[in-house]
């Protein structure tokens, strides 16, 4: 039966949304951002040929950085200021995550409530100036080898990495803005504008190859199916939970004592789209480096052979490239899923309150418990990410279907749409209840 909080959110209409004044300035606060975000990927960096850089770009079509270009949007391939995006931050983040996990001192740190999440987020900063600037001096040398710059050198080297330095920064303000001043998480609906920038070149391309002969019209078809249903997929298991029952000493009510009752849901896929995000920008990192610095020395040592050959093992849709992909997936599940929910405390809370699951002691086989059913729910949602994410690139790659929006993208497309729609109904349902108290206290003053 649904509750009542429920059936005001299905009551929700237009009328509702022209009302609710503040969400409409965050929706255009978060529609002006996502535009300058674009606008950024179009500006390119200082000394680039653009002819050139459209041959270098062509050449290195196909590759892993088709990939990391898919998620900035078409910046990398236009070598604008944000060629990077803000997978730099990611990984960045990814490192302070880990390091508060296994450092005493900055587990300390995070404990510490508002002020530790600040000295957290300026590690993470520092964190992503640094890798910033390592993958920027690689990416210059890079358009240098491949005779994209007009004045090569190292004025051009230092100008690029400060630009993109900047660059990334910006985007990553501007993604604590979206987050604080408009509607979603700033981070995940910037790497969303990226790919739905690519939507409509990737739906041309499909159509035209239907139109040519090169792809036939039962692949068109079939393409189209396995994604409505990856999407139909994908919504059913983020809104999948595992209910347990919990119970509450009895009290005294009018019908006599009765026992209170509720649910703690836990998601399926408690991580959420974390682990791709996490995954990729992790494999992204090393291969951007390799792959710009392979080309700028091929040929000429042992070493670039090296890397050369690195990186045709490691290219997207290669098994090695899957296989890592896949295994940073499940790693990222189970940890994310250990930050984000802490049996302990929760059972300790759980105690304090007096409530129990019902034939299980409080305390520690409370704890025993959230962990076995815990463990159980995250093999599930990590089976489902890899499935979302590896199967459909995998299948692309090696039919050579040409369609490039693959799974990871769709995931993480559908899921930051569901979180923000959710984030839309709860800023009009505060709305309604605001409505509802006016209207109370009108009727209040008027029998005074």
């Amino acid at each position: 039966m649904a509750s009542a909080a429920d059936q005001m959110a299905q009551s929700i209409s237009l009328a509702k949304f022209s009302q609710a004044t503040d969400l409409k300035k965050r929706l255009w606060f978060t529609i002006g951002a996502l535009i300058v975000f674009r606008l950024l990927s179009y500006v390119p960096l200082p000394g680039i040929d653009p002819t050139q850089l459209g041959v270098l770009a062509e050449r290195m079509k196909g590759g892993v950085l088709d990939f990391f270009n898919t998620f900035s949007g078409g910046s990398l391939s236009r070598a604008s200021l944000i060629a990077l995006g803000v997978m730099p931050y990611i990984t960045a983040s990814i490192v302070v995550q880990l390091a508060t996990s296994l450092s005493p001192q900055l587990a300390a740190i995070k404990k510490d409530g508002e002020s530790g999440r600040k000295r957290l987020n300026q590690y993470t900063r520092y964190g992503t100036v640094a890798l910033t600037a390592v993958q920027g001096y690689f990416i210059a040398r890079g358009l240098e080898a491949g005779g994209a710059v007009i004045e090569p050198g190292m004025l051009f080297r230092v100008g690029a990495v400060i630009s993109l330095i900047g660059g990334t920064m910006f985007l990553m303000w501007l993604g604590e803005q979206i987050t604080s001043r408009g509607i979603g998480n700033g981070v995940s609906l910037i790497i969303m504008a990226g790919i739905v920038a690519h939507l409509p070149t990737t739906l041309l391309n499909l159509l035209e190859g239907g139109r040519s002969g090169t792809t036939s019209a039962v692949s068109i078809v079939a393409i189209v199916l396995v994604v409505v249903g990856l999407i139909l997929l994908i919504c059913f298991m983020e809104r999948a939970q595992r209910r347990i029952l919990i119970q509450y000493p009895k009290r005294q009510t009018q019908r006599g004592m009765q026992a209170d009752r509720s649910h703690l849901p836990l998601k399926i896929n408690t991580a959420g789209v974390i682990p791709p995000i996490f995954a990729s920008s992790l494999l992204l990192l090393p291969l951007t480096i390799t792959q710009f610095a392979g080309n700028r020395v091929a040929g000429e040592s042992r070493f670039g052979d090296i890397l050369i050959g690195l990186n045709q093992y490691l290219q997207h849709g290669s098994p090695i490239y899957m296989a890592l992909y896949a295994a940073g997936i499940i790693f990222f599940s189970f940890f994310y899923t250990a930050v984000v929910f802490n049996p302990e405390e929760t059972a300790e809370n759980l105690k304090r309150y007096g409530g129990f699951i019902p034939g299980i002691r409080p305390g520690k086989n409370t704890e025993n418990y959230f962990d076995y059913v815990l463990t159980r729910i995250t093999v599930i949602g990590a089976a489902y990410l890899t499935f979302i994410c590896v199967v459909p690139e995998y299948l692309v790659s090696a039919l050579s279907i040409p369609f490039y929006l693959g799974g990871t993208s769709l995931l993480i497309v559908v899921n930051v749409t569901m979180d923000t729609v959710t984030q839309i109904q709860s800023h009009l349902l505060a709305h309604q209840y605001g409505d509802l108290i006016k209207k109370s206290k009108l009727k209040g003053a008027r029998r005074r």
